[in-house]
């Protein structure tokens, strides 16, 4: 400590994570849209990205992707890495008919049995041949995780799997999400617009306001003094855990240098 001013040191490079930002950032017009951003997220971890809208979350995501190239900094993400994704929106005509069999095709022919196996995954088997408008939110949700890990991707990427959802369906979600995670062995990224709400099993929140504010478990995050100044709190003074009765990942099992929230400040 050196003059008041608390050191932070940024995390290790991560062995063999999926994708990986060091100190990257992007600048569109000479603005900074993010920056500074260090993120790791390795075969089997849950990395979930929180903030307020504006603060960076889908452009980090973009940049760890590879769909943007970083203004400043490194990304780097492993070699024949597949990814499946669940976007936040999707630009389609709804009044067009569409069933969920033929969605799971729509811009790329998968075999016939990657769709059975699919479907009956997320447990809408007997959906495939509804319609995609007459869907509930819940089971819309479970229709694009279908289609993400169709093809037992490496990396699944969700941006905000749960919305449109009531809790108890967000609560099936996340424990059905944490389910696929470890039969596939694959690393999620996940991007939540609730300031205030994550996935238990998380290994490791990340939260953003045009840079890295704070980083670590869902309970230490909840405590540290970044995430309630900049974010508020409930009156619990917690963030929300969908937790379930699984007990070899929960949250209190911290990663060695994370059982305390990190915050961080940049000049």
């Amino acid at each position: 400590m050196d003059g008041g001013t608390t050191h932070i040191e940024r995390p290790q490079v991560a062995v063999n994570a999926l994708v990986e930002l060091q100190n990257a950032g992007l600048n569109r017009a000479g603005r900074w849209l993010v920056r500074g951003v260090d993120l790791a997220v390795p075969r089997g971890h849950v990395v979930t990205l929180i903030g307020p809208n504006g603060s960076g979350k889908s452009t980090t995501a973009r940049l760890a992707l590879g769909l943007a190239a970083p203004s400043e900094g490194r990304a780097r993400r492993a070699k024949g890495l597949r990814v499946g994704y669940v976007p936040q929106k999707l630009a389609i005509d709804w009044t067009l008919p569409l069933t969920v069999r033929r969605f799971m095709s729509l811009t790329r022919r998968l075999p016939e049995a990657a769709v059975e196996r699919a479907l009956e995954r997320v447990g809408i088997a007997a959906l495939a041949e509804a319609q995609m408008r007459t869907l509930s939110g819940g089971e819309f949700q479970r229709a694009l995780i279908a289609r993400a890990i169709a093809l037992a991707p490496d990396l699944l990427v969700l941006d905000e799997p749960v919305q449109g959802v009531d809790v108890n369906g967000e609560a099936a979600l996340y424990k059905m999400i944490d389910e696929i995670r470890r039969e596939l062995d694959c690393g999620v990224l996940m991007i939540s617009h609730d300031l205030h709400v994550v996935m238990a099993s998380t290994d490791t929140v990340i939260c953003l306001n045009g840079h890295v504010c704070c980083r670590g478990t869902p309970d230490a995050v909840s405590q540290s003094p970044a995430y309630r100044t900049l974010f508020g709190w409930r009156p619990s003074g917690d963030i929300a855990l969908y937790r379930h009765d699984h007990h070899h990942h929960d949250c209190a099992g911290a990663h060695e240098g994370e059982t305390q929230a990190q915050d961080e400040t940049h000049a």
